[in-house]
């Protein structure tokens, strides 16, 4: 766990949201689009974390219902505890967001106004230290975003074989040096099996060049990065998400996601990008109604955050901002 001081502190000192403003202005919008048809806008909040993103919007709109999706419980407590004064408002619901239509459905809306997704790891995960998803203190090696359910990451690097440690690695970790630190887990695993995140960043530096760390920081944090998306399925998660999400939009409203790296932002981009072009066979002389783009890109590529909000919040550095909206009626609607 973190220290008692940082645990005494109440969430919304605790967690400051990336890039929370430029975000709710791309959502808002849509909102007005719902209230021009007479409707009660609503959010879904697919990667609730501790709630400052759902707590800002709540704030802003007072005719806003919320529905908050989170695979870790403890975030969905915190973040309850966070947003207890608008309870009447909101639905916080214990789910992976790729079963986000699901959601919407057994919640009795067929559509809703507005969808925000900031990916990866939550400022809760990182900060607890007992979860295991830093590499700058030692802590049982798990992963887990759902600690109710699935493999750890000590499963994974105690039972993978060298072959597969090195796809996940090199394919989820982008790591140059898979080959390498593949081999030095397997021999190190036999002579005692990996429970702390201390043990494999000490294998892991023993073979990455002390070099490489200038220009690709900590030689733990890709293989960390690795293991994480592959205990936690998050790209498979993610490819089914995002087209969830676009099908569940209703005209007008609009979907916001924060990747924060290159696999995530491929994802992302390819689904926003192909819903916001013409299906029209190339040559056809009219394009008709069917052929018409379902969404309209409202970012200019990926939006990166300013140096002041990069002060506010230093884990938005790596932020990558996509937006679109629907602007042809879902087929059925």
């Amino acid at each position: 766990m973190s220290d008692d001081s940082h645990q005494a502190k109440p969430t919304s000192e605790r967690h400051v949201p990336v890039l929370k403003d430029r975000c709710i202005n791309l959502l808002a919008p849509g909102f007005d689009a719902a209230r021009l048809r007479g409707e009660t806008p609503v959010v879904v909040d697919a990667t609730l974390g501790m709630g400052g993103h759902s707590e800002a919007m709540l704030q802003r709109f007072p005719d806003l219902h919320l529905i908050g999706i989170d695979r870790d419980e403890e975030a969905l407590a915190l973040a309850g505890e966070r947003l207890a004064p608008f309870a009447d408002r909101t639905d916080l619901v214990h789910a992976v967001y790729d079963e986000i239509a699901e959601v919407i459905e057994d919640l009795g809306f067929s559509e809703v106004h507005g969808i925000l997704m900031d990916l990866g790891v939550s400022s809760l995960q990182l900060d607890e230290r007992d979860r295991g998803f830093a590499y700058s203190f030692d802590a049982p090696l798990d992963m887990r975003m759902d600690t109710s359910r699935g493999i750890t990451a000590a499963d994974v690097v105690n039972t993978y074989s060298e072959e597969d440690l090195v796809r996940i690695i090199r394919k989820w970790g982008e790591e140059k040096f898979a080959g390498r630190i593949a081999n030095r887990i397997v021999a190190a695993r036999a002579e005692r099996p990996f429970t702390t995140t201390a043990q494999l960043v000490d294998t892991i530096r023993a073979v990455v060049p002390a070099g490489a760390a200038k220009s690709g920081g900590h030689p733990a944090k890709r293989t960390f990065q690795a293991l994480r998306i592959e205990v936690n399925e998050e790209l498979d998660v993610l490819e089914r998400a995002i087209p969830a999400a676009v099908a569940s939009i209703a005209l007008g409203g609009r979907v916001v996601v924060m990747s924060y790296h290159s696999l995530e932002d491929k994802i992302v981009k390819a689904v926003f990008q192909a819903g916001s072009k013409s299906s029209a066979p190339l040559g056809f002389p009219v394009e008709l109604e069917e052929h018409k783009p379902e969404l309209k890109t409202l970012t200019k590529g990926t939006e990166v955050p300013t140096a002041a909000e990069i002060a506010e919040n230093p884990r938005a550095a790596s932020a990558r901002l996509r937006a679109v909206e629907r602007i042809k009626a879902r087929r059925d609607a």
